[in-house]
């Protein structure tokens, strides 16, 4: 069939923002409680809350959200063990216990102005082990801890002192519990430590000694083999690998420059587990790609997979679940038999996708940034079965910097990438100098640089597409949500390369953004700014908001009302500023909405308005059928 030419960025889709909204249902956080599998669902059209799902079918009806927001990001919000489920609920903060076809019935106190994360369940002593973030006491920042809850509701810490805590893991015989913790000023992928203790009788913990870690190695994923050897994972050889802790000593499993764990933003990640004693099955990030394999005897064996990202994963004898996707597949729940190789998928994240002849496979690519470093993207071309290019076009392209900043983006199926692309779009996937999956050494690029490398590597892969004849020079986008809001900000302010914007809940004021911090971010800065005896001066040469002068370009901003971790306040100020100086400025902002947008509505509504908005910037007619967003300063 002839496809119709038509300008780029004007091409009808059948992936609409409805069907982006509604499309991706959001799945995480496995758990295998013997045979039995268990995870959580989103729901959009509730509100996005989160659902607590079993191959029995939904144990958590509305209104229960299963969310932890320990750390104000959470994870491990829930754990099972003999058909007992166990889970924080987010709306009350209170922990919940249920099983299958009966109600979920509290377990601790109302108003006790606790959070939890991270469960262990210690059946014997009748209690679960957590990670608590303790708001009761008035202070400005909470007090975190490992505790134990008893099945009474009854609290005891075990753990304190700390700035922060994670993984609590009990041992096969009840007797070692061991641990993750760091303090301020590090996050956890700069430094954090591995403990072990010997747990009494009655619960309390003696000899507590420091396993692994320290001020520059970074610990995650502490796991108990079936035999009761602690294992881990540490990027102490500039590579997050695995190790054992026998006997007092440490041994590597596999020494490769991949990565086998990932930066703990949320509570309860794994990607290894144990299959038997001395045979692992693992997910690892080589080159931006995830692999499954096989650990055994020191050999590492892949095991053939259609994923190229794998988020989780857990293993008993026969089986590993997992959380995976591809560029033709969007993020899916597969079981995998390891004795005969058959592959079941139990969820997907997408029930239907659009037909092939719209959806645009990524290439990896590499290319030259500042100062002879080589960067990282996935680069989308336009695809739509039914329109091409007028002839001679070129599309617009928009550059996306990741957030996190310490996160990293794969090349699994997003409709939200999708409906970009298939309207005339090209779309470039930075993993900027900072981001995961390419070893500490890439990682710690942005260290005391960020709003530097990121913007440089997202200025140089436009240009570099740009230069390579495949997307129009005059027509660059970039856009970026929370740390990526800022990169897209400073590219902005300080280069002058895109001609448009879009920033969702980023950050304007790194000042200001120190001063509203929750206390898991609120020394980040430390590492990618700057020390506090330079932080004034080098805060206002990087923050946005002191440079609006240098603003030229038009810009769109989306902002949840209820966002702890970035509040309104600093996209407002930004806003204001480009009002201020005539430029033409959108600001959209949503209710109920925290640190990204949970809400089927809320999703529609912004890439409509984001859409619109590029149309309008570029001269492209806009279609009757979209909603037309408030842009001030832009002539009609």
């Amino acid at each position: 069939m002839t496809r119709q030419q038509a300008p780029c960025g004007a091409w009808a889709s059948p992936i609409t923002a409805a069907v982006v909204a509604a499309g991706a249902t959001p799945l995480a956080s496995l758990v295998l409680d013997g045979a039995a599998l268990y995870w959580l669902e989103g729901r959009a059209s509730e509100a996005g809350r989160s659902t607590l799902v079993g191959t029995a079918g939904e144990l958590t009806p509305a209104p229960f959200n299963v969310r932890s927001k320990v750390h104000e990001y959470g994870g491990g919000a829930f754990t099972v063990a003999d058909g007992v489920a166990w889970f924080s609920n987010q709306p009350d903060g209170r922990l919940y216990r249920v099983e299958a076809g009966s109600e979920p019935k509290p377990v601790t106190a109302e108003d006790n102005k606790q959070r939890y994360a991270d469960f262990v369940v210690d059946a014997p002593r009748r209690r679960l082990l957590t990670v608590r973030e303790n708001h009761s006491k008035g202070s400005h920042y909470p007090e975190n801890t490992i505790a134990a809850i008893a099945f009474d509701g009854s609290e005891t810490v075990l753990v304190d002192g700390n700035d922060f805590y994670a993984a609590p893991r009990l041992s096969p015989d009840g007797r070692q519990l061991a641990w993750l913790c760091w303090d301020h000023p590090r996050m956890p992928w700069e430094g954090s430590e591995l403990w072990l203790a010997d747990v009494l009788e009655d619960g309390s913990l003696v000899n507590g000694r420091l396993v692994a870690g320290g001020p520059n190695e970074s610990i995650c994923q502490p796991e108990w083999s079936p035999g009761g050897v602690l294992h881990f994972v540490s990027d102490r050889s500039g590579w997050w690998n695995l190790y054992r802790y026998d006997h007092g000593v440490v041994h590597p499993l596999c020494p490769k420059e991949a990565e086998f764990g990932g930066p703990q933003w949320n509570f309860g990640g794994s990607l290894y587990g144990f299959r038997s004693e001395d045979d692992i099955i693992c997910a690892y990030v080589e080159g931006g790609v995830s692999k499954l394999a096989r650990l055994r005897g020191g050999v590492l064996t892949d095991i053939p997979t259609p994923y190229e990202e794998i988020r989780e994963l857990r293993v008993n004898a026969h089986t590993v679940a997992l959380l995976g996707g591809a560029p033709t597949l969007a993020l899916e729940l597969a079981r995998i038999d390891l004795d005969g190789g058959a592959h079941e998928v139990l969820a997907r994240s997408i029930s239907q996708l659009p037909p092939g002849g719209y959806l645009s496979v990524p290439q990896s690519i590499s290319y030259p940034s500042a100062n002879g470093r080589t960067a990282y993207a996935f680069h989308y071309p336009p695809t739509n079965a039914d329109f091409a290019p007028q002839d001679g076009e070129l599309p617009p392209l928009i550059v996306i910097g990741h957030g996190g900043p310490t996160g990293m983006a794969a090349s699994t199926l997003k409709l939200s990438t999708q409906f970009w692309t298939s309207r005339g779009f090209a779309v470039l996937d930075v993993n900027y100098g900072g981001s995961t999956g390419f070893g500490r050494a890439y990682r710690d690029l942005l260290k005391g640089q960020w709003g530097v490398v990121d913007v440089e590597d997202c200025v140089a892969g436009a240009r570099h597409l740009a230069e390579q004849g495949l997307v129009d020079p005059e027509r660059l986008l970039v856009r970026g949500s929370s740390a990526g809001g800022l990169t897209t900000l400073c590219a902005l302010a300080f280069h002058d390369v895109f001609k448009a914007g879009a920033c969702y809940y980023g950050v304007s004021d790194l000042a200001g953004l120190d001063a509203d911090s929750h206390k898991f971010e609120s020394h980040y800065n430390q590492y990618l700014i700057a020390p506090p005896e330079r932080a004034e001066q080098v805060y206002r040469e990087r923050s946005p908001i002191h440079h609006t002068d240098k603003l030229k370009r038009p810009m769109i901003f989306f902002q949840g009302l209820d966002d702890m971790v970035v509040p309104p306040s600093q996209s407002e100020a930004m806003v204001e500023a480009l009002r201020g100086r005539k430029l033409p400025v959108a600001y959209i902002t949503l209710e109920g909405e925290g640190h990204g947008f949970r809400k089927a509505e809320s999703v529609v509504r912004t890439l409509e308005a984001e859409l619109v908005f590029y149309l309008r910037v570029f001269g492209i007619p806009v279609p009757a059928d979209l909603p037309q967003p408030a842009i001030e300063n832009l002539p009609a």
